[in-house]
């Protein structure tokens, strides 16, 4: 069923299946390092028909055979409309496709939503067609707006049957309390840098160790910025691009993804100008900033501009504006 084997995944998912005590688990840690493949795995481990106690699923009986076609009847991935495309193909699971949006409909919904979850309850009360386990996987679950966690509420605290649900979150923190108190946590962290470099090289990407630390560690979002076409040469020439006002830079970049660069580089300046190493950037590529105050201020401007990442009035105008206000942020602070 997944298209990318996550080496690093091996570990968690045997401890998971080894000392699972709820009929709930919350995957959950940064974004970019499997919570959804993880909880998944755990999904099909869980239907498998012919496991050892505590083992992933065999991948041979009759129930993982249907779940690796993305038909299994009592497997149920709830996901925001606007992800569950492009998440179940990244999965290998069969989708619609979208009928071509009519004049005046709303975009897909970046929200899991309460009609979701009642399709959810519906699917949960129904008897088991093959007599084992009901899973439901939720991603990512802070993606459920209130009223549709309220609606879950119950039956998360008291399923009907073998009802299990893996709920997979990149910030658990944005989750409702009732929510998390409800499911056994999953901690799923950073993978270890060799585990990560080698996937990466098994995946063809040059400049890996840049790329890496560019994302933070994310082996994953190091593999789509990568097939997005950005290179570690290209990263590591953005500061210094930026400090000279250059909107090309940024100019084929998605707003959201402009904002998300930006702030990255203002950390490293920041934690430049108080003589410690960049996170994100190599050393080199970094202006050499003597004075942390402007970056603050940068750092807040960015912040705000944040809230209109997602549907700015005119996105060429706002990138030359944060072009113009980074330039400015950057100079200050090298006096």
């Amino acid at each position: 069923m997944l298209n990318a084997d996550l080496p690093w995944l091996q570990a968690p998912l045997a401890d998971a299946l080894a000392r699972a005590r709820s009929h709930a688990l919350l995957v959950q840690g940064p974004a970019g390092v499997g919570q959804l493949e993880l909880a998944v795995k755990l999904a099909q481990s869980w239907l498998c028909e012919n496991r050892a106690e505590a083992q992933p699923a065999c991948g041979h009986c009759a129930s993982c055979k249907l779940f690796a076609s993305g038909t299994h009847p009592d497997f149920q991935l709830l996901m925001p409309e606007a992800l569950d495309a492009s998440a179940r193909e990244s999965l290998g699971l069969p989708f619609e496709e979208p009928d071509a949006p009519k004049a005046g409909k709303a975009k897909p919904s970046k929200e899991i939503k309460v009609e979701a979850v009642r399709n959810l309850l519906a699917f949960a009360q129904a008897t088991s067609a093959r007599g084992k386990a009901k899973v439901v996987v939720i991603f990512p679950a802070e993606a459920l707006n209130g009223i549709a966690a309220n609606a879950l509420l119950k039956t998360l605290e008291e399923p009907s049957g073998l009802l299990r649900f893996a709920l997979a979150s990149h910030d658990s923190a944005a989750l409702l309390p009732t929510i998390r108190s409800r499911c056994q946590p999953l901690p799923l962290p950073l993978p270890e840098r060799a585990a990560a470099l080698a996937w990466l090289a098994s995946k063809g990407v040059d400049g890996a160790e840049g790329l890496l630390d560019a994302t933070g560690g994310r082996p994953q979002q190091a593999l789509a910025w990568h097939e997005a076409g950005l290179t570690d040469a290209a990263w590591q020439a953005l500061p210094k691009r930026v400090a000279r006002g250059e909107v090309a830079a940024l100019s084929d970049w998605a707003p959201p993804r402009v904002i998300d660069a930006l702030q990255r580089l203002c950390h490293d300046l920041v934690r430049r100008s108080h003589g410690r190493p960049g996170q994100f950037f190599a050393a080199a590529s970094l202006p050499a900033p003597r004075r942390a105050a402007p970056l603050l201020g940068w750092d807040a401007e960015l912040r705000r501009a944040a809230r209109h990442a997602d549907h700015p009035l005119n996105a060429s105008l706002w990138i030359e504006a944060l072009v113009a206000q980074a330039q400015t942020a950057i100079a200050a602070a090298a006096r």
